[in-house]
């Protein structure tokens, strides 16, 4: 435990400047995983399906990390200033320098999202290495509520590995202890995993994914089994009122299915910065 509560050799300040510059840089590689993968998850579907009826797959036209960063209208090569995060899209008005298409605001703001939450992980936990775990947390949260939010979907790709990162770094007792967090896993896992049956018993229809149960899964082997009672209520009641705002504004209908996943990755956030016996709400009493 002492290994990961070590303080690293640099001021509090700086520390957290670097942060958010990392944060910056990881926020501008997310751009790409949010936008890329789904779109890959839904191409290898149908190419599943090509191969079951004899048919061959068709050549793959990227992945996360080939070709370069480019515009979704032209596919243009976005390069030198201009892949900077937020400050490269600010120059270039939230149009490409090629075809002048309009660039998405999702892009300087997930990269925004990433900066402050990185600044406030380095806050959170000083200059040390938990600090470090808790940046990477918090960046695969991102990535998923956004995805999620974009096209309902959890990918195993990035749930998994967060489930298992989740125990190696309670091995040292970063979080939570490993019993507490190989209970929370499991326990996550099964608590939805038990609404998803009850609910599609009662009504025939389903009420959530398993991503969902993979995410809180994960959650539970971050923070152990005593957080999962704070993360659910507070992923519900966000859950219930943005809802319940999307139905009377018009923009859901009543039974809409609308994605789970956000609301326990912003818990899971909360549970990070505000959690445990030294959380920031200490600093607004």
């Amino acid at each position: 435990m002492s290994s990961v509560r070590h303080v690293f050799d640099i001021p509090l300040g700086a520390f957290i400047g670097l942060a958010a510059l990392a944060g910056l840089f990881i926020g501008n590689w997310l751009t790409l995983l949010t936008y890329r993968l789904p779109r890959m998850m839904e191409r290898e579907w149908q190419a599943q399906c090509l191969d079951a009826v004899g048919k061959a797959r068709p050549a793959s036209p990227d992945g996360l990390l080939r070709p370069a960063s480019q515009c979704p209208a032209c596919h243009a090569p976005v390069t030198g200033w201009r892949r900077l995060p937020v400050l490269g899209w600010l120059l270039l008005r939230g149009r490409c320098a090629a075809c002048d298409a309009p660039i998405s605001w999702r892009y300087p703001a997930i990269e925004l999202l990433t900066c402050a939450l990185f600044a406030a992980c380095a806050w959170r936990y000083g200059a040390t290495p938990v600090a470090l775990f808790a940046m990477g947390l918090s960046a695969m949260l991102v990535a998923l509520a956004w995805i999620d939010f974009e096209s309902t979907l959890l990918p195993d790709a990035l749930t998994q590995p967060l489930v298992w990162a989740g125990l190696l770094v309670n091995l040292f007792d970063a979080f939570t202890t490993l019993p507490l967090a190989v209970v929370g896993a499991v326990a996550g896992y099964v608590f939805l995993w038990v609404i998803f049956h009850v609910f599609r018993l009662l009504t025939g229809r389903e009420g959530m994914g398993y991503g969902d149960f993979k995410l809180l899964a994960a959650l539970g082997a971050w923070f152990g089994i005593e957080s999962l009672p704070m993360v659910l209520l507070a992923a519900s009641l966000v859950g219930v009122l943005i809802g319940g705002l999307l139905t009377l504004s018009g923009r859901a209908g009543r039974g809409q299915p609308l994605p789970f996943g956000p609301y326990l990755a912003l818990a899971g956030i909360v549970m990070l910065l505000l959690g445990g016996e030294q959380g920031l709400w200490q600093f607004m009493r």
